[in-house]
């Protein structure tokens, strides 16, 4: 992973450096940083490019990457298929070969769109004075642009921040990949992209998601890149009507338990865990041995609630880590304002999954005993059973409130930026401190504090999206019926560059670490995408069972209990870090806290 940063300037005019920037930038990288600087003459243009390291894979190859032909390459991501690397190689080293052999924009495209797994990039292409960048089909990673029109400059970078100069920073739309003809544009002293848009996403972009003085086209040869997942399943069974439950289901109803295990659908259950056992295994393979593969330091991390999306994930990882290294299972838990009674907590949450006894006996909760921080520890109990062999470190990492506004002001809101609602402000310090991995252990039986050295953080995002885990599409099930619900699963993979990912990987990235998001394989969208809807979801189940259905078989496959029947719970409100601010908000709402100054 990098932190990558591009600034074309179309003038002599420079620009002051700024510093916090590329402090950001850094964290990113903190294994190598440089700069480098290309342009012409006849008319003037240059451009800045620097790169900042995070070394995840085969040899250290510092950025940005120059050929002998004179290209540039800053590449800020990870292949995990479709082109072939090595597990000595280095993947940015692999993409400037390919891109050095390309002899024109249809080949360019063809490397990138082969390229399979989280990417965004920037690429000085020398012969023809091309400009290109973009981001991955889902926009796994993140990338910003800004135009300064006074100056006549474009900025490009994997993270921006909110200081007191205003710049109306964007996320690149992941509607394809960008070309800016050097030459022709430093003539006219404005910016106009080439598109060279995904299949599946359209071949328009909207003037309101292009910098202010820029402007997209599509591409003069017509070009579009092949999506690399196959198009959503729409059937609609002609049986079903809305609200009603599939008649191979019915005479399971009564019994869950019975329903999970039942041996319908035990196909699509196994290919299920065989292609997401694979997407989980390349994200936590062939990563560098900065301490012995026997050390008692983990690699790996999970951001884990003990719901059944992390706990799927938690398993599947431990198939494919040596047992001698530990997993790191990483808790958040914002402080609850007021110590609860378990018997008090159980009378209020009665019917809630959340109520576990503890020794059968009511004892005073710890102000950190949230919803999620509950769960977890059942989740804990379930893998220890299943893997004893296993050390699963689950890391308690306990927020106050005075530690979540220091570190909000002081680096989570530059990270969430450009993105400004109470949703990205919950979201984004939950997943910041989670990532961060700073809490406590137990050692022993006694507790001690702990920090994780995992590089790489496994995260959920993706389950819930595909198999229809939130609320809001079983409202939509309920209205429309199936045909409703999966034009509501289309949306949710089509804005999740924009609403999610961007931000978690800047967010995720600011501590020298890796996102990975095995829920969003190409070949695990794919699997997904090719089902119809009844296969994943029954929505006129209760909550626990309905939702994700196929997810939920899988976990009692795989030998969960409990975890497996448990609702969904948003991050906000499972870590309860939406109760900390004790205002009423909406989480559409913009968050004042992240515009302070």
């Amino acid at each position: 992973m990098c932190g990558i940063f591009c600034l074309l300037s179309l003038s002599p005019a420079q620009r002051v450096q700024d510093e916090a920037l590329h402090e950001h930038l850094e964290r990113r990288g903190p294994d190598s940083s440089r700069g480098l600087t290309v342009g012409g003459t006849n008319p003037f243009y240059q451009c800045l490019l620097c790169g900042h390291v995070l070394h995840m894979r085969g040899l250290l190859t510092p950025q940005p990457i120059q050929d002998h032909a004179g290209n540039v390459l800053l590449w800020n991501g990870e292949i995990f298929g479709g082109l072939p690397v090595k597990p000595e190689e280095n993947d940015a080293a692999v993409v400037s070969r390919r891109l050095s052999s390309c002899d024109g924009p249809a080949h360019v495209a063809s490397v990138l769109a082969a390229a399979r797994g989280p990417w965004g990039f920037v690429y000085y292409q020398k012969a023809g004075d091309y400009l290109w960048f973009g981001r991955d089909f889902f926009g796994r990673r993140s990338l910003l642009w800004d135009f300064d029109a006074e100056v006549g400059a474009l900025t490009l970078t994997s993270v921006a921040g909110c200081g007191a100069a205003r710049r109306a920073w964007q996320e690149v739309p992941a509607v394809g990949v960008y070309r800016i003809d050097l030459k022709a544009v430093a003539a006219v002293g404005s910016v106009a992209f080439e598109l060279f848009p995904w299949a599946q996403r359209g071949s328009h972009l909207a003037p309101s998601f292009t910098p202010a003085g820029c402007r997209a086209v599509m591409n003069r040869s017509g070009l579009v890149l092949p999506a690399p997942v196959c198009p959503l399943n729409a059937a609609i069974p002609q049986s079903l009507d809305k609200g009603d439950t599939p008649p191979s289901l019915r005479p399971c109803v009564k019994d869950l338990e019975q329903l999970l295990a039942s041996k319908e659908s035990d196909d699509q259950v196994s290919r299920l865990i065989d292609v997401l056992g694979e997407a989980v295994r390349r994200r936590v393979q062939s990563l560098p041995y900065d301490s012995p593969p026997s050390s008692p330091r983990a690699r790996v991390a999970v951001l884990f609630s003990g719901g059944v999306d992390s706990m799927i994930l938690a398993a599947l990882a431990d198939r494919h880590i040596p047992a001698q290294q530990p997993i790191d299972l990483l808790n958040v838990a914002f402080k609850l304002q007021v110590p609860k009674k378990q018997n008090e907590s159980a009378k209020k949450h009665r019917n809630k999954a959340t109520d576990f006894k503890r020794d059968g006996d009511p004892q005073t909760l710890s102000p950190f005993d949230v919803p999620d921080r509950i769960t977890g520890k059942a989740g804990l109990k379930e893998l220890q059973d299943l893997s004893p062999q296993r050390r699963w470190n689950f890391v308690e990492i306990n927020v106050a409130k005075e530690e979540l506004q220091e570190m909000r002001l002081q680096r989570i809101r530059h990270l969430v930026h450009p993105l400004d609602t109470v949703l990205d402000d919950s979201i984004g310090c939950a997943v910041w401190f989670a990532a961060r991995g700073t809490g406590l252990i137990m050692d022993d039986g006694d507790q001690r504090p702990f920090t994780s050295s995992a590089k790489v953080v496994l995260t959920g995002i993706g389950a819930d999206e595909q198999l229809a885990g939130y609320s809001r599409h079983r409202v939509r099930f309920t209205k429309s019926g199936h045909e409703g619900l999966i034009q509501e699963l289309k949306m949710e993979l089509d804005r999740i560059p924009s609403r999610n990912l961007g931000r978690d990987d800047r967010v995720i990235g600011d501590h020298g670490k890796e996102a990975r998001f095995p829920y969003l394989d190409e070949d695990v969208v794919s699997l997904l995408n090719s089902l119809p809807v009844w296969d994943k979801a029954d929505l006129s189940l209760p909550r626990g069972v309905g939702e994700k259905l196929l997810l939920r078989r899988a976990a009692r496959r795989l030998g969960f209990g409990q975890s497996a029947l448990l609702p969904k719970r948003a991050m906000q409100f499972g870590s309860r870090i939406a109760k900390m601010e004790e205002q009423q908000e909406k989480a559409s709402d913009k968050c004042t806290r992240l515009l302070t100054d």
